[in-house]
């Protein structure tokens, strides 16, 4: 980080330069006018737009280690270059050969290196900086490597690729635990830790989270340092924050009338998030995807929001799901949720049915498995064609949602919502979802009150157009040459 940003000044005073020489072709002409500054600031907005659109993809990686020499430093490195997956293993494989079997992975909801520009006092603060803990490990540790830019997919994968090469599954842990735990060198273990990151607009809301996660860092290398427990560090996330987004945003706003001299609030608008990757279940290949925008369950009006624990987690626990070609169980279990475990089961049949003569999927139901009892809710409404997916915009157990979700007896404690809910369980493609059926029928409220209006306005005409078509003209006139047409009054 320190070459980029040594890089970067390097190409400030090189662009100042060049902005400085004049003409060549012209020495005697006088210097041409500056730019004005609305067209730097839309210059300095499209670059930040530029960056923001490249690095959206790509989360940074910090590794560190109480072995020394297990990395050599980059070769070749150049700003914007991005990790691929192949080259993220060739970091990580003489690491876990040569180095400690302990291997502690710091997961972070969302992070982009943008945040350590932002909050890392970068600028001469040191002491303002959100990452003291963090820099300080990396100086006194024998072995560190930091990649600012790793592809979204490799880092995704981190934690499946961890628990192949150790051949330990996951544990996660927080400070308190870790303290109780004995590590020795002689049995591998894969250590997951967690970090939050919030989505708040504010822009001292996250630095306060990631100084707080700074310090959770610092006080978990302290309890290995004082157990001198060896052992091989990472600091990753699930997501890119995308923090430039929101500082080119004030830039081309906040900035940009500032420097124009306009004195009237700005708020810049929150960017944003990338939608999270569908949840999927593998045997050999793709069998099971399951995707929302929203995910929540709610117990005796305690709602718990199961989103970011069940979409783009790698953690996500699925070992209770099973596939074969006519039945599907996916089973999501979360730990301390409502009790100790709690397991969401969605029970998916494929039938051939004669009438149509092709098969139709169906989810059966939808099981809650907590405290050894089980919650079931009826889902037979969830249908498709076996080759498409199913979409709808809301399934859920409450009727102003359309209630697709139907509560069995007992179940009138629980809540669960889905928004923009898809799911499918057979006849995948390349670990795609397949087109989708949508649970809306084709004649909505809207188009029945079109059809409706149009009707009566239909009938309007036709009665207006009868009515013109039977009148009859008069067959008796008068005539001027003639006598005057005279019509008897009869008493």
């Amino acid at each position: 980080m320190a070459a980029a940003r040594s890089r970067t000044a390097e190409l400030k005073v090189m662009a100042g330069a060049s902005a400085a020489r004049p003409p060549a072709s012209s020495p005697s002409s006088p210097p041409p006018p500056p730019p004005p500054p609305q067209l730097l600031l839309l210059l300095l907005a499209l670059l930040l737009a530029a960056a923001a659109t490249a690095a959206e993809q790509q989360v940074p990686l910090v590794l560190w280690s109480s072995s020394r020499d297990l990395w050599v430093p980059l070769e070749n490195a150049h700003e914007g270059h991005i990790t691929t997956d192949g080259q993220l293993a060739s970091y990580l494989d003489p690491a876990l050969e040569k180095g400690p079997r302990n291997v502690l992975l710091f997961l972070q909801e969302k992070l982009s290196i943008e945040d350590f520009t932002t909050y890392g006092g970068v600028f001469g603060n040191k002491q303002d900086s959100a990452f003291s803990n963090l820099e300080n490990t990396l100086d006194l540790a024998p072995s560190s490597l930091i990649l600012p830019s790793v592809d979204w997919y490799a880092a995704s994968t981190l934690t499946s690729y961890l628990k192949e090469k150790l051949g330990a599954s996951p544990l996660h842990v927080d400070q308190a635990t870790l303290r109780e735990l004995k590590l020795n060198d002689s049995l591998p273990a894969l250590l997951l830790l967690r970090l939050p990151y919030t989505t708040s607009s504010g822009l001292m809301a996250p630095k306060e989270v990631l100084t707080g996660n700074d310090e959770i860092i610092g006080q978990v290398m302290n309890t290995l340092k004082a157990e001198g427990v060896p052992y091989t560090a990472i600091l990753t996330a699930v997501q890119p924050s995308r923090v430039i987004r929101d500082l080119s945003s004030m830039v081309s706003g906040g900035l940009g009338r500032h420097l124009l001299g306009e004195n009237e609030d700005f708020k810049p608008e929150p960017s944003p998030s990338l939608p999270l990757p569908p949840v999927s279940y593998n045997d050999t290949e793709p069998r099971i995807l399951f995707w929302a925008q929203n995910f929540t369950v709610t117990y005796n009006n305690e709602l718990r929001d199961l989103t970011a624990l069940t979409f783009g987690n790698p953690a996500l626990n699925l070992s209770s799901s099973s596939w074969n070609s006519s039945f599907a169980q996916l089973a999501m279990t979360y730990e301390n949720v409502f009790g100790s475990f709690l397991t969401i089961k969605l029970i998916l049949n494929n039938r051939l049915y004669p009438v149509s003569a092709r098969s139709w999927f169906t989810m059966d139901r939808l099981e809650i498995h907590v405290n050894n009892s089980v919650v079931v809710f009826n889902s037979s409404h969830i249908t498709a064609p076996s080759i498409y997916s199913f979409h709808c915009e809301y399934v859920s157990t409450e009727r102003s949602k359309n209630s697709l979700l139907v509560a069995l007896p007992g179940s009138s404690a629980w809540h669960v919502t889905f928004q923009d809910f898809q799911i499918q369980a057979f006849n995948l493609s390349g670990g795609n979802f397949s087109y989708a059926s949508d649970c809306a029928s084709f004649f909505s409220p809207g188009i029945w009150m079109g059809l409706v209006s149009s009707l009566i306005m239909l009938f309007i005409f036709t009665y207006g157009l009868h009515m013109i078509l039977n009148l009859k003209t008069m067959d008796r006139f008068d005539d001027h040459k003639g006598s005057t047409l005279s019509v008897p009054l009869t008493e």
